[in-house]
């Protein structure tokens, strides 16, 4: 496997992800559309690319940590995309969250030009993948993720092969949904506490030792509580994958009552607060409808797992 890898979007996932690689001993080229986000990985040793096609170039292997399918397909197809540059016998990695049957369709486009291609969105949280011990699912040839699979460890802590590729894509709209549903839920919870009379840090330990425990809850309720809601991810985010959950339930003849609940109720957070606000924002809804927020003291600006 090369030690070569070129890294497109350098997100506030992106970035950690292609951090762990340098830290790994991987020699890793790096592009996005803001040259600003990256000069941190550049500083790490990390090379500037000026277009997807010239880290493409440059690398056998190419990864990509994108937010739409749009701006995937743009980068793979695009006038500068990977499609124009990258050798045959080279790897694509798509480390998005896809659609499906895009990622079905870029991969079949390279396929023809005897290419590789892998799935491996990751799942956790930003903080996880800053840490290096992001959950990492991947999709696509057993023996192509075998040969890649010391930068799967390298990004990540526990790694799972799903099957083929679009499996992960299936499985990270599932991971996501969840989260979404457990966030609203959470938020549901501490304002019963609140408005019960409870101490609301009292009442986090409480929650987060009993039956009613869930990962979003261990997280993502300690940056409700201390107001700061810094999630590193956006309400259009959730909406997309929110949509993308949809879809699949509509595919696959599943009734998806309760994610189609939670969707409408992220829509209208979005509607309220803006795309660009911090998904966790969606409790904000609750908060400003009954007027009681929901601070507790004590807990820090960022998400601290093992609180």
């Amino acid at each position: 496997m090369t030690r070569q890898i070129g890294f497109i979007g350098i997100g506030n996932l992106g970035f950690h992800l292609a951090a762990s690689l340098i830290k790994a001993g991987f020699n890793v080229t790096v592009h996005d559309l803001n040259r600003e986000a990256a000069a941190p990985l550049l500083q790490r040793g990390a090379s500037w690319a000026d277009s997807p096609a010239e880290a493409a170039r440059r690398c056998e292997t190419v990864m990509t940590c994108l937010p739409s399918p749009e701006a995937v397909t743009r980068v793979v197809t695009g006038e500068d995309g990977i499609l124009t540059a990258l050798r045959r016998g080279g790897t694509w990695i798509d480390c998005s969250t896809n659609d499906l049957h895009q990622l079905k369709w870029l991969a079949s486009l390279l396929d023809d030009r005897g290419i590789h291609c892998l799935e491996a969105p990751v799942t956790g949280g930003v903080h996880k993948a800053a840490s290096g011990d992001i959950t990492v699912l991947v999709g696509g040839p057993k023996a192509v993720f075998v040969a890649h699979l010391a930068i799967f460890q390298a990004i990540g802590g526990q790694v799972f092969h799903m099957g083929p590729l679009g499996s992960a894509s299936v499985i990270k709209v599932i991971t996501n949904m969840l989260a979404f549903i457990h966030l609203v839920a959470a938020g549901e919870a501490l304002m019963l506490a609140k408005r019960g009379g409870l101490d609301l840090a009292q009442a986090f330990h409480a929650i987060k030792a009993s039956s009613g425990n869930s990962f979003v809850h261990e997280t993502e309720s300690q940056v409700i509580l201390n107001g700061s809601y810094n999630i590193n991810f956006t309400m259009d985010l959730a909406c997309k994958d929110l949509h993308f959950a949809h879809e699949l339930g509509r595919e696959f003849g599943v009734p998806l009552e309760l994610a189609g609940l939670v969707e409408q109720t992220f829509i209208r957070a979005r509607s309220q607060y803006g795309g660009s606000a911090y998904s966790s924002q969606v409790v904000k809804l609750l908060e400003d409808a009954l007027g009681t927020d929901l601070r507790a003291p004590g807990f820090p600006a960022t998400i601290v797992a093992d609180s």
